[in-house]
């Protein structure tokens, strides 16, 4: 079988870069698996355009006048697709199209943008979800079948991740995400708790100006701020393997924000502490693996931070002991209301059993 890939970062340099394990695998979407299953990958040519428009027009002429016989277009992202997908969708473009969809299907208000949308979902054959929330969130909308998605759990490279797992630990707190990422919160927290904390991000994410933000801590001697362009997966790995507690807080945003920081902490390792993010498909206080915090509290971050803090066993050990009360406890909220709706959904639950 032989698929034409397509990706919205560098390929080939990433490629390369794997095989001499500076590169998580991971991030190349099953590439480095696709020869010893038989697939044979032909890789787009990647160039970079600033405008959406020319990033589209762009690559709808690279696959079209792609000479090699594939039998599908493999897509990490719609993202640059989407004529080449109306196309399918008109019956123009005779090749299946997946691709790995990292939101829910939206939802879409008036009537032309619903048809729009409609169409363009119809010109997509397969496609990919890191979460069944968002399957789920997506069927809801009527404009895909579920035969047509697929669950797939996102596990890390760990010969990457192996190869740094004992780096000497020299920082305390860290943060690397840098999409729809809540740095007010967290940098508040760090700044009245007075904890050692290294941020590296971005200047700035969509419409989200992270400089501007980070600009009003920067006389913290505890915050520890590294603006970082372009993409270094390595560099940023050996920062997280040297260190002792991952951090990640997310705005509310209704997909998987911060899975690329999960994954790594949790293939290093590294005990977690990461807003709540119901889109996961994992429950870091269930797997004793870390700890939650409501979105956008900051008095729920500062308790969690000093609680690791005090308790380095437990960064020891990247084991977190069992405790049913521990999201109320590092919740600065803590009302009644939210222990009643946990109790209710226990009840439910063991209602639900029996039955």
């Amino acid at each position: 079988m032989k698929i034409y890939y397509y990706h919205t970062r560098p390929i080939a340099s990433a490629l390369k870069e794997w095989k001499e394990h500076t590169h998580p695998g991971h991030i190349l979407y099953g590439l480095t698996h696709f020869p010893k299953n038989g697939i044979d990958p032909v890789l787009h040519p990647y160039k970079h355009f600033t405008s959406r428009w020319k990033l589209m027009w762009y690559n709808l002429h690279a696959i079209l006048r792609c000479k090699e016989n594939y039998d599908v277009v493999y897509g990490t992202s719609y993202r640059g697709l989407e004529l080449l997908i109306f196309l399918r969708a008109l019956g123009l473009f005779r090749k299946p199209i997946a691709v790995w969809h990292h939101q829910a299907v939206p939802q879409s208000k008036g009537w032309l943008k619903n048809l729009l949308s409609r169409l363009f979902y119809k010109g997509i054959d397969c496609m990919f979800f890191f979460s069944k929330a968002l399957i789920d969130d997506s069927l809801k909308t009527g404009k895909v079948k579920e035969k047509d998605m697929y669950l797939i759990h996102w596990g890390a490279d760990l010969d990457f991740y192996d190869r740094m797992r004992n780096e000497a630990k020299d920082k305390e707190f860290i943060s690397t995400g840098k999409e729809n990422r809540d740095l007010a919160t967290l940098l508040q927290a760090f700044s009245h708790t007075g904890l050692e904390f290294d941020l590296y991000t971005s200047p700035a994410n969509g419409d989200q100006k992270y400089e501007e933000i980070t600009n009003r801590f920067q006389g913290k001697n505890n915050i520890h701020i590294h603006i970082v362009e372009g993409i270094i997966p390595y560099q940023l790995a050996l920062e997280v393997a040297r260190s002792k507690v991952v951090v990640i807080s997310c705005l509310n945003y209704p997909y998987t924000v911060g899975l690329t920081t999960l994954v790594e902490a949790l293939a290093l390792g590294l005990p977690i502490i990461s807003t709540r993010n119901t889109k996961f498909e994992m429950n870091l206080e269930l797997e004793q693996a870390g700890m939650l915090v409501d979105y956008g509290d900051v008095a729920g971050w500062e308790k969690a931070l000093q609680y690791l803090h005090d308790h380095p066993d437990i960064i020891r050990k990247s084991k977190f002991p069992q405790n049913p009360k521990r999201s109320v406890r590092f919740s600065g909220k803590r009302t009644k209301r939210s222990v009643q709706k946990r109790k209710a959904r226990n009840t439910q639950k063991a209602e639900t059993k029996v039955l």
